[in-house]
């Protein structure tokens, strides 16, 4: 019987932060209800339905498009961890296709949770980029929690990638100003880029970019030119610890407000550096031009730290260690 343990959804649980976190909550013996677009859909729930024998998990059907559609996968449950949004970064009409859709997502997700009553606090995974997309002069910034991605900048100067950060500024703002007006507790967290090993059969963007110095894709390091020019540095975080974070913060009743979840803050020249040593087999690039060899800025996880969080993976070694493992066991990358 699932009655006497603590009840816990998750949405879009055919993501890669998603199904880490299903896991771990099943591992802590959560009942688990997940939402997927479709869950007939056999090979994208296959990872799933294997997690079945760690705990009680429901794969349930909810679309962010649909108000109402999440109200039974949320019903009695204590924790909701809204971590589906859309993520289509390459999109013709941002403001249509990322925006406005992710700010209607969250807030029909919010609706359904005040609905249910059961519901102690929502946790809405939000992302660095609603932290550090703005145009900031000269090097060694801090940032934390008080900073907001500069929306009046993104949507003038329409940088790659631009209505990713405005659709994570606006969910975020809209989730505080519902929660506040419908007695709902939201705590955002705050990932960078989020790298380690998968649960998911698809391999994951941010997991591509951060091998790319190793397999010399070109687009893909030109990505990480564009993330470190246009959110000021290149930062990582383990798949296990932004999970962890959401837990704790869940848990934790003094919890609110955002969150950041950064262990390692560098730029790409050190990267590379970094990456040519630490694997000699590999060929890296250290030749990039003119391009700026320190990261503008770095992001602050001293809240979450202070907040009693520990990083289980706190040296840019230890990520990369498990991440490169991870990707010889898939054949990302050569033995």
């Amino acid at each position: 019987m699932t009655m006497d343990k603590k009840q816990a959804c998750v949405t879009g649980g055919n993501g890669y932060i998603a199904s880490m976190l299903i896991k771990q909550l099943l591992q802590k013996g959560y009942a688990v209800n997940t939402t997927v677009r479709n869950p007939d859909d056999l090979e994208r729930t296959a990872h799933l339905r294997e997690m079945q024998s760690i705990g009680p998990l429901k794969i349930m059907r909810g679309d962010l498009d649909e108000e109402g559609s999440f109200d039974e996968a949320v019903a009695g449950c204590e924790f909701v961890f809204l971590v589906a949004a859309p993520v289509n970064l390459m999109s013709e009409n941002p403001e249509k296709e990322l925006i406005e859709p992710a700010i209607q997502g969250t807030l029909n997700v919010l609706k359904s949770c005040a609905k249910a009553k059961s519901v102690k606090r929502v946790v809405l995974t939000s992302s660095a980029a609603a932290v550090s997309m703005k145009n900031l002069e000269g090097n060694g910034h801090v940032l934390d929690e008080e900073a907001w991605s500069d929306v009046e900048f993104l949507r003038t100067a329409k940088p790659p990638t631009w209505g990713y950060g405005v659709s994570k500024v606006q969910a975020e703002k809209e989730a505080f100003r519902f929660g506040e007006e419908n007695n709902l507790s939201v705590v955002t967290m705050l990932p960078t880029l989020t790298i380690g090993p998968s649960l998911i059969p698809t391999v994951k963007t941010s997991i591509a970019l951060s091998l790319s110095l190793l397999t010399g894709t070109e687009p893909l390091i030109n990505g990480l030119k564009g993330m470190q020019m246009i959110s000021g540095s290149i930062s990582f975080v383990h798949v296990e610890d932004i999970c962890r974070a959401h837990i704790f913060v869940a848990e934790n009743p003094e919890a609110s407000g955002r969150y950041i979840c950064c262990a390692v803050n560098t730029s790409l020249i050190e990267l590379a550096q970094f990456l040519s040593e630490r694997y000699p087999q590999y060929d890296v690039p250290k030749e990039f031009g003119d391009f700026p060899e320190k990261a503008k800025l770095s992001l602050s996880s001293e809240k979450l730290v202070k907040a009693g969080f520990e990083f289980n993976y706190k040296q840019i070694e230890e990520i990369y260690d498990d991440v490169v493992e991870y990707a010889k066991s898939k054949g990302l990358l050569k033995k």
